[in-house]
């Protein structure tokens, strides 16, 4: 039952939902989880289910330690899952649909300043001009590319050469629910690009390769797990431990503190809704001052 229950699941959520592999894979899982702890209660048929097993399996996983926003990303799963469940006959009633979502820490996410932004890339910068690898110009251009455009790594990963407009500066993106984005590139992301394309992409090329912009050492596309690890060895040039998304934070800020209006970093971005956005609204406190200073009467 239960793998052709996940098979008819899976499927609604890839062709229905359209949503992209990433968030498939991470409702797939939340799911055997679930279905997991079922078989560890002696539950074995769906008739039996009731909304107490739910909480008993969220329950196991708040005593394990897991993030309050790993709880609510699950809640917000198996309510999915139950209402699809309901209105497929798996279940008599959607059993899901009263639980409680706890409201989320807001917190503002860990980003560079300016200075630190552009200290991780000229580190990078010099490395590749001391020693021009093939290496160290893939990481030179990784770097520019994701603070410059501020796409998610997975985006990053699936650039293909045709995504590339020199003449306009421009990135065409797949994200989230396969929406198409065109995102800008500044002028040293846009150089460190061509220079990876033209001196270094070559020597990663094989048959494997395809139209890939990134490859990794055996002429694939480079996977999400290698851009991580050459972010995180970036960030040390700063003391910083963050990865892409880190970047993508300071690059969605830094829009905001140079005078960008929040739609337009919602249209980069690729946020869906207006509200996702708005946690990069926050500025720094030397920014608060400035202004203070410059607009109040008796600053």
């Amino acid at each position: 039952m239960s793998t052709q229950l996940i098979a008819q699941y899976e499927e609604h959520l890839a062709m229905v939902r359209n949503l992209s592999d990433n968030s498939i894979r991470g409702y797939i899982g939340d799911l055997e989880s679930f279905l997991a702890h079922m078989e560890r209660l002696n539950v074995l048929e769906f008739k039996d289910l009731s909304i107490e097993h739910i909480r008993s399996w969220l329950a196991n996983m708040q005593t394990t330690g897991v993030a309050r926003s790993t709880l609510t990303r699950r809640i917000v799963s198996i309510r999915a899952f139950t209402n699809w469940a309901a209105t497929n006959g798996w279940l008599s009633s959607d059993l899901g649909a009263n639980l409680a979502i706890p409201k989320a820490h807001r917190t503002l996410p860990e980003i560079l300043n300016v200075d630190e932004a552009a200290q991780v890339l000229k580190a990078l910068e010099v490395k590749a001009g001391e020693e021009q690898s093939a290496i160290n110009l893939r990481y030179l251009a990784i770097l520019e590319v994701l603070y410059a455009s501020g796409i998610r790594v997975s985006e990053l990963c699936g650039l293909n050469l045709g995504d590339i407009d020199q003449s306009r500066n421009t990135l065409s993106v797949i994200g989230k629910g396969d929406r198409q984005r065109v995102v800008p590139l500044g002028i040293p992301a846009v150089k460190a690009l061509q220079n990876y394309i033209s001196n270094a992409r070559g020597e990663f090329l094989n048959n494997k390769s395809a139209d890939a912009v990134f490859l990794g050492t055996r002429g694939k596309r480079i996977d999400q797990r290698t851009v991580r690890e050459v972010v995180y060895e970036a960030m040390k040039a700063v003391g910083a431990t963050m990865g892409p998304h880190g970047l993508r934070h300071s690059a969605a800020t830094h829009l905001l503190e140079g005078g960008a209006d929040l739609r337009t970093v919602q249209e980069i971005l690729g946020h869906a809704s207006l509200a996702t956005t708005q946690i990069y609204t926050h500025v720094s406190p030397e920014r608060l001052q400035s202004a203070y200073k410059q607009a109040h009467p008796r600053a």
